[in-house]
């Protein structure tokens, strides 16, 4: 009979071990866990942090696209008055005989 409560103790002390590891496994599993939901915390953070600054370039370039086709309707417009008023010239020194200058304007 002695060999039966000689294999209870070892068979005590192994589930003891194994407890104890299993206890000290969980407590490692509890610390991973947590610093892993702080890594994605971080992450999750700097991801909404880009999408800010995207949201910004965004309404950036649509802003500098607009400036851009509005300046260049006024450089058409520019360009049709530059050229209306050489006409005109054209018309007014015609019509009264003064001679046209030796220069021409860029816009001719």
């Amino acid at each position: 009979m002695p060999e039966k409560k000689e294999v209870h103790s070892e068979h005590k002390v192994l589930h003891k071990e194994t407890h104890e590891l299993s206890s000290k496994n969980v407590l490692e599993l509890i610390d991973s866990s947590n610093r892993l939901v702080n890594r994605m915390d971080k992450i999750i953070s700097l991801f909404e942090e880009a999408a800010k600054h995207v949201g910004e370039v965004e309404s950036t370039e649509a802003k500098v696209a607009a400036l851009s086709s509005k300046l260049e309707s006024l450089l058409e417009q520019n360009k049709a008055i530059a050229q209306g008023l050489l006409l005109l010239e054209k018309y007014v020194r015609g019509k009264s005989g003064i001679q046209q200058p030796t220069q021409m304007s860029e816009y001719s």
